[in-house]
């Protein structure tokens, strides 16, 4: 199931009999006072993984826990590789995996990433490369607020410090856009969480978990009922 526990020629088999490569694509960056630097890696590691218990045709790679996090510049511990670099990095990650993978699937949970992730897979496919994206979204508030701590409660629970849990700003996402594009987080929140986390639970965690792999699956089993060319 994880590539890397495998070696050269047991991935050339696996390769061989059409086994697809996903790679989690995450962020290390700020999640508020209570969760992780890596939540979003966590849940695109989740999703890959789950996905993989399911399909016996997939494989994880290492995930990828970088990415363009430049909005949430000024919190401590945000690691931002930026746009350009993320969209060269997932071009030439592509590449390579695609000289021993038919198909290739990128899930981001970071949605930063989106632009640079676009770009890169619109690229890959106009060199005949057979690649994919997932980008889990759902209702509700946007960053470090109730849908992730749910999925960290479900996922990681000795990671959250719920104690610290905190109201952020409320306001929806079309409101604060103008602002955040201006000036990042840090222009509408100084905890860094676009919403309220505080009534988060693991349950409501494990049911949006359970929602966002039945999405990838049928991604996926959309995208591969196509034949390659």
């Amino acid at each position: 199931m994880r590539l890397a526990d495998l070696s050269s020629p047991d991935v050339a088999a696996q390769a061989a009999s059409g086994a697809i490569l996903a790679v989690p694509l995450g962020a290390t960056e700020q999640h508020g006072p209570h969760l992780p630097l890596s939540t979003d890696t966590d849940i695109a590691t989740a999703l890959c993984d789950r996905l993989a218990a399911e399909r016996p045709d997939v494989l994880v790679a290492p995930a990828l826990p970088y990415g363009s996090s430049g909005e949430h510049a000024g919190f401590a511990g945000t690691l931002s590789i930026g746009q350009a670099a993320t969209e060269l990095l997932l071009v030439e990650l592509g590449r390579s995996a695609c000289e021993t993978f038919r198909r290739l699937l990128f899930v981001s949970a970071h949605g930063g990433n989106a632009a640079s992730v676009t770009r890169a897979v619109a690229t890959l496919r106009t060199e005949s490369r057979d690649v994919s994206v997932f980008e889990p979204r759902w209702q509700g508030d946007p960053h470090a607020g109730r849908p992730e701590t749910a999925l960290q409660l479900a996922l990681r629970p000795a990671k959250v410090q719920m104690q610290k849990a905190i109201p952020g700003d409320n306001r929806p996402l079309s409101e604060l856009l103008p602002a955040l594009r201006k000036g990042g987080v840090r222009a509408v929140t100084d905890t860094g969480i676009l919403g309220d986390p505080t009534g988060a639970t693991a349950d409501e965690g494990h049911d949006l978990l359970d929602n966002l792999t039945a999405q990838l699956r049928a991604h996926v089993r959309d995208w591969t009922s196509v034949e390659t060319p």
